[in-house]
């Protein structure tokens, strides 16, 4: 999802009843470290604005939602990258108020 030229949502669905914003990072190994570790304070809040955008463009404001980040470890055709999903990877940035 993509509001304007900065601001970008790799996924966006539903689990339950909660909203998941869900920034997904690739690596063609560990040795470049892990992906969630570069999505430092600055690309959180990036992506706090973005999901910010989303959710007032929604009609129904969802109850809960929450921010994950996906893992993609390996090279394009390997049988078995591995792939890590981490719930609530970080906050919604402290600058952004919710008026709901």
């Amino acid at each position: 999802v993509r509001f304007g030229s900065r601001q970008e949502l790799d996924l966006v669905g539903w689990h339950g009843r909660v909203l998941v914003f869900i920034e997904v990072k690739t690596r063609a190994s560990e040795d470049f470290g892990r992906g969630w570790a570069s999505v430092n304070r600055a690309k959180q809040r990036q992506l706090s604005r973005a999901a910010w955008s989303y959710l007032r463009a929604l009609k129904e404001k969802p109850e809960y939602f929450r921010f994950d980040v996906v893992e993609v470890v390996g090279q394009p055709g390997d049988p078995k990258p591995q792939v890590r999903h981490i719930e609530n990877a970080f906050q919604l940035s402290s600058e952004i108020r919710l008026p709901w």
